[in-house]
């Protein structure tokens, strides 16, 4: 939890209670339903918890702000970022059962109103949002093929709307044919713990349709 604190002094009482809680939850369910792997589950913050808010140096969300966390798995990015980002609405979705049904849990037991949750394959979601988080799920050509449907035309965010990917290595080839739309942010800048050397932010611009 100090690594939170280390980085993001500034929460109120309530995100501090909200954050402090995870290790607990994810603790309990994972020894239920693997969504997190075994021998990571002690890094919770630093690979997990701190991973996700990276997204937080690219963007600060506005109030009101609509994001779909894509392939969330047991909540991550999206339960992170709905405790610092409040007044913003995430909606959380995988095509494993058993893992939304971890990430609801962990959302109501933290006491997270800005938390939606549904089991579907991201084909069949078909609600507009301002922006799609994801964390390493699949290429970003294939994302964007996918998600394209799913950006709003109403813009309200000091960045266009578009999909916002947490990925790690080597991804010139990948980036190469949305170069142009692209912004990529090494997190390495941001935090200093080893794990972040090669992290990245990727931020693609998405035309609304």
């Amino acid at each position: 939890m100090d690594i939170i604190l280390k980085y993001f002094p500034n929460l109120t009482d309530t995100q501090k209670a909200q954050f402090a809680a995870l290790y607990d939850l994810y603790t309990d369910w994972n020894s239920k339903i693997n969504v997190i792997s075994r021998k990571d589950i002690t890094n919770l913050y630093e690979h997990h918890v701190l991973h996700s808010l990276g997204i937080a140096k690219v963007i600060n969300f506005k109030p009101g702000t609509e994001v779909m966390d894509l392939g969330t798995g047991g909540g991550f990015p999206g339960i992170p970022l709905a405790i610092l980002f409040p007044d913003t609405h995430f909606h959380l979705v995988d095509s494993i059962g058993k893992k939304v049904r971890v990430a609801t849990e962990i959302a109501a037991a933290v006491g997270l109103k800005n938390v939606t949750t549904r089991h579907c394959r991201a084909e069949e979601e078909k609600q507009r949002f301002d922006f799609v988080v994801s964390r390493a799920v699949m290429p970003l050509t294939d994302l964007l093929k996918i998600i394209r449907k799913n950006i709003s035309k109403e813009q309200r965010n000091a960045l266009p709307n578009g999909l916002i990917c947490l990925k790690g290595g080597e991804l010139e080839k990948e980036v190469f044919p949305v170069k142009h739309q692209t912004l990529t942010h090494d997190l390495k800048e941001d935090f200093t713990e080893e794990f972040f050397e090669t992290k990245k932010v990727v931020y693609v611009t998405i035309n609304g349709q």
